[in-house]
């Protein structure tokens, strides 16, 4: 009879055991569950606040101003590339409740190419849409390729202490020969083409590469001119340094036909385009196109042999 109680009390405490430690795994189970879907919804609200989700954030609520924001350096690995505001801009004046699209403008300017493609799309927009005005709004600085932008605008509106203008074309970088001497470093560069250790940094100047690089800045800088005298029209009042990559204060830049007038988002919402309510169009990059061009530079970097010897041509 002994015998049997201890077998029961045995099995007994061998079921409360497997029991304890079955709950034990089920509550460490619930808790890493738990866990998981806590750091889950952090990291969702951390990336949605950063902009890496969503690429557009314009939402239409009725009758509104639809804001585009241009800001920094316009580049095609940008946050303000052609890609980026060109939909942005799409977005606004396709939008049923858009009474008028501000493009707010804070950039020291950038690629050549980036800006002319948003200013050919601006006009283009203008044209498609006749009845919906978009006006430059400048903040801190519009400057070079920024101004390049805001010229296919239908009026600029800037601070009187806002940075306008250098309007012109530069292409920058070093030369190391001296150094190298110094320190008795030799050159070896081989080429296919007897152009392609074009501007090399390393060898000396080459008067040819000069004459050929500076040309070819001076057209692209007529190209500029010409887009900001079409923008601008009569409304610009030429003077031999308009042109010359000068740059000036908001005021001034609106006494010289650069600029229309004083104002700010709120005002040319409220008392020019009469929508004071603000709906902002600006595509932000997601999470997948930042890596693709990290990932995309990270590998251009891999192979430096195969990169262009040039530094990039640049408004401003």
């Amino acid at each position: 009879m002994s015998e049997q109680n201890n077998e029961w009390e045995r099995g007994v405490l061998e079921k409360l055991a497997l029991a304890a430690i079955q709950e034990q795994r089920r509550s460490r189970r619930w808790g890493i569950f738990f866990k998981l879907m806590t750091l889950a919804y952090i990291t969702f609200i951390l990336l949605l606040v950063n902009g890496w989700i969503n690429g557009e954030s314009g939402l239409s609520t009725g009758k509104h101003t639809a804001l585009v924001e241009l800001d920094g350096v316009i580049s095609d690995n940008s946050q303000s590339s052609a890609d980026n505001l060109i939909a942005g801009l799409q977005a606004a004046f396709a939008d049923k409740g858009t009474q008028g699209v501000v493009l707010r403008i804070n950039s020291p300017g950038g690629s050549p190419v980036q800006a002319g493609l948003v200013n050919d799309e601006i006009r283009r927009l203008r044209a498609m849409y006749p009845n919906i005005p978009l006006y430059a709004v400048v903040e801190d600085m519009c400057a070079s390729g920024g101004y390049y932008i805001a010229a296919a605008a239908d009026k600029i509106y800037v601070n009187k202490a806002s940075i306008v203008g250098s309007i012109g074309v530069l292409m920058d970088g070093f030369g190391f020969t001296g150094t190298m001497n110094k320190l008795g470093v030799e050159r070896r560069l081989l080429t296919a083409g007897e152009n392609k250790g074009f501007m090399d940094p390393f060898s000396p100047r080459n008067a040819k590469h000069e004459a050929f690089t500076k040309a070819m800045l001076e057209e692209i800088h007529q190209q500029f001119i010409s887009v900001v005298r079409e923008g601008r029209g009569k409304r610009l009042k030429e003077s031999p340094e308009i042109f010359s990559g000068l740059f000036w204060s908001g005021q001034k830049s609106i006494d010289m036909g650069l600029a229309d007038e004083l104002g700010s988002l709120g005002s040319v919402s409220r008392d020019v385009i009469k929508a004071e309510d603000i709906v902002d169009f600006t595509t932000h990059e997601g999470l997948a196109d930042r890596l693709a061009k990290r990932f995309g530079a990270g590998v251009a970097s891999a192979f430096p042999g195969f990169s262009s010897q040039l530094n990039g041509i640049t408004l401003r």
